[in-house]
């Protein structure tokens, strides 16, 4: 347990990120054995830099671990209708096994009815309607990448999860809800008893202080603070909000003087939440081939 003027243990995601991508790399040559090439596609719409360099990573990283990664960039102009036919082509291609959207998009589309067009077998982000029915119900399927990357972040570290108190700070649909039901399953790495919490709570913080570990998952910069947190808790930053490319996270750094582990403020659940949309990737690549 950490006491005042000490620093908490840290929980890189950069190691579990490796450990995830090589499992991957594995059953990319597995499948390209096979004559299988797994197809991660990718959409961008407009012309948002740091959007465009984001997509560049994930291509970079499709090539280092054998994916084909065919890529389709819209104008900012573009309409529903064009967003939409790009992915139906994609659900039409049997040698595209996975689909990105870059998101955010273009203000005037919607994101949410594009991804309803998506096949959800090829929803690599596992936000579709049927994948979150899928987590809900404990049925097989893409899972939401960061939850699943928080959850593999907790294991690798060798933080107990199962029995414990997991309070989090947030409830939207990409973090907070899919994470409370993921860490709520019946599982080793899991069957947490967790509590959802949010800043329409008025008393929000006497949840956290109680928490064994805490997800911050608010999107609200600096919103915990080391009164929030219980003394050697474990603190997990999730949320994050970006000021330019400036990233701003939930968590104060100081909160270290109080946790007993906690993520870094950069390295943390980033790496987790790539590794874990490639996994979801292949695992699509396995399933349509039938050698998962």
């Amino acid at each position: 347990m950490s006491s005042s003027g000490t620093t908490a243990r840290l929980l890189p995601g950069g190691p579990v990120a490796e450990q995830v991508l090589a499992e991957v790399a594995e059953a990319v040559a597995g499948l390209r054995a096979s004559g299988v090439t797994p197809a991660l596609a990718t959409v961008l719409v407009g012309d948002d830099d740091a959007s465009a360099g984001y997509i560049r990573i994930k291509q970079r990283q499709a090539a280092e671990l054998g994916f084909a990664s065919p890529h389709v960039h819209l104008p900012g102009s573009a309409s529903q209708a064009d967003l939409h036919a790009v992915l139906e082509d994609f659900n039409a291609d049997k040698g595209v096994h996975g689909v990105l959207v870059q998101y955010p998009i273009p203000g005037h589309l919607d994101y949410d009815r594009g991804l309803a067009v998506l096949d959800p077998d090829k929803d690599v982000d596992g936000m579709h309607p049927v994948n979150m029915g899928r987590l809900a119900l404990g049925l097989p399927g893409p899972l939401p990448c960061t939850p699943a990357g928080i959850e593999a972040l907790l294991a690798f570290h060798g933080v107990p999860v199962s029995g414990r108190e997991v309070v989090i700070l947030g409830r939207g649909a990409t973090l907070g809800r899919p994470l409370a039901m993921l860490l709520a399953q019946k599982r080793p790495t899991a069957n947490a008893a967790v509590t959802v919490v949010h800043t329409g709570v008025a008393d929000w913080p006497r949840y956290t202080r109680r928490a064994e570990i805490l997800v911050a998952a608010a999107g609200v910069p600096g919103i915990v603070q080391p009164e929030h947190v219980r003394p050697g808790a474990v603190v997990v930053g999730g949320g994050v909000r970006y000021e330019g490319r400036r990233l701003l996270p939930d968590v104060d750094e100081s909160c270290a003087e109080v946790a007993g582990a906690i993520t870094p403020r950069v390295g943390g659940v980033g790496p987790t939440t790539v590794a874990m949309l490639f996994r979801n990737a292949v695992r699509a690549a396995q399933r349509a081939s039938g050698l998962g």
